[in-house]
C-alpha cells in the first residue's frame, strides 16, 4: 500500500467517477482502475462498488476512506513542515436544502479558511441527493430539517446510510413574500389568508414525496401551485406574482437584497435545522471550520447552546 495509492482512492471517492478521477490524475482510465484493484487485493477488501450507474463506496471503503484522508492530511503536514512542500489543493463540499444561510457560511469558509488553491463545491439540491451526496462521501455535510411529520421516514434513511444528524437552530415557520404583497403589512399570517397567493416550492424530482419536501404543512392542497428548481428562480415569482414558501424565516440581505422579508406563521410547528454527516467518521478542519461559519452568520438567538 502506498501513498499514491491512497490519494487515488480519494480522488476517485471525490469524483464519483474512474473516468473524472483519472483526468484530474493525469492518468489512463485502466492505469487508475488497476491501481485501485491491486490495494483491493493486497488489503482484501471491496473499496469501491461498481455498477452500470457509477462507482460509490461500500461500507468497509467509507472507513478506508477516513483513514486514508488522516494518512495523507498527515503526511502533506510532514512535507509542508519539513520540506518546504506547497500545501495541496482544499477540498470540500456540501450538499443543502435552498438556505441563504448556509451559502453565507459557505462565503464565510473560503474569506477565512481558503488557500491560494481550492477545490470546493456547494450543492444546493434535493432532499433525498443531500442524503446520498453524504452517503456517498460525495459532501462531507448536508443540510436538512427535520419535523414530527418527517423525521421517522429521514431518520429511517440516515439510519440505513449510517449518517447522523446534528441540530443547529429550532425554527418556528415563516412564509417568505415580497415586500410589495399586501400580506406584508401584518405581523402574523394565518394559513386562511394565504389561499389568494401562489404557493412557491422545490421541486424534489422522482422523490417528490411530502417527506422530502422543504417547505412544511406539504400534505396541504392549494389552489394555486408553483414548483421550482433554484433558489433565485422562486425569488423572482415571489416578487412578480406575489407567491409565497414557507420556511425557517431566516433571510440573508447580504445575498438576497432587501426585497423579499419572513412574516410569522400562525401555525403550531417546530423546524428543527441541522446538519449530517458520517456516524463514524470525524470532521475534517474545513468540515468543523464550515460548521462554525454556520454558526456565525445565524441569529444568535437562533443558535442550540447545547452544540
Amino acid at each position: 500500500m502506498t501513498l499514491q495509492q491512497l490519494k487515488y482512492v480519494i480522488e476517485v471517492a471525490g469524483r464519483g467517477s474512474i473516468n473524472e478521477a483519472a483526468k484530474r490524475l493525469f492518468l489512463s482510465q485502466p492505469s487508475l482502475s488497476n491501481a485501485i484493484r491491486d490495494l483491493e487485493d493486497e488489503l482484501d477488501i471491496a473499496i469501491f462498488e461498481r455498477t452500470n450507474k457509477g462507482i460509490t463506496l461500500t461500507k468497509e471503503g467509507v472507513e478506508f476512506l477516513s483513514y486514508a484522508r488522516q494518512v495523507v492530511e498527515q503526511a502533506e503536514l510532514l512535507e509542508s513542515r519539513y520540506l518546504g512542500a506547497k500545501p495541496s489543493p482544499q477540498h470540500f463540499s456540501v450538499s443543502t436544502q435552498h438556505y441563504a444561510f448556509a451559502v453565507n457560511a459557505f462565503v464565510k469558509l473560503v474569506q477565512e479558511h481558503g488557500q491560494e488553491e481550492y477545490e470546493l463545491a456547494l450543492r444546493e439540491t434535493q432532499t433525498y441527493k443531500i442524503i446520498e451526496d453524504v452517503k456517498h462521501l460525495r459532501s462531507e455535510i448536508g443540510i436538512l430539517y427535520l419535523n414530527e411529520f418527517n423525521h421517522k421516514v429521514i431518520g429511517k434513511l440516515l439510519k440505513a446510510a449510517n449518517l447522523q444528524f446534528t441540530r443547529l437552530f429550532t425554527a418556528r415557520p415563516h412564509i417568505f413574500i415580497s415586500i410589495r404583497n399586501p400580506l406584508a403589512r401584518q405581523s402574523i399570517v394565518t394559513i386562511e389568508q394565504l389561499q389568494p397567493y401562489p404557493y412557491l416550492s422545490f421541486d424534489q424530482g422522482e422523490f417528490n414525496s411530502f417527506h422530502y419536501s422543504e417547505e412544511i404543512l406539504s400534505t396541504m392542497t392549494h389552489r394555486k401551485s408553483i414548483r421550482v428548481n433554484d433558489r433565485a428562480t422562486l425569488f423572482n415569482l415571489l416578487i412578480g406574482l406575489n407567491g409565497y414558501t414557507i420556511s425557517t424565516g431566516v433571510l440573508s440581505s447580504d445575498l438576497n437584497g432587501n426585497e423579499i422579508i419572513p412574516v410569522p406563521l400562525d401555525v403550531e410547528e417546530a423546524i428543527q435545522v441541522g446538519w449530517i454527516s458520517q456516524r463514524s467518521l470525524a470532521l475534517s478542519k474545513l468540515g468543523r471550520d464550515y460548521i462554525q461559519a454556520l454558526r456565525e452568520v445565524l441569529p444568535q438567538d437562533r443558535i442550540d447552546t447545547q452544540l
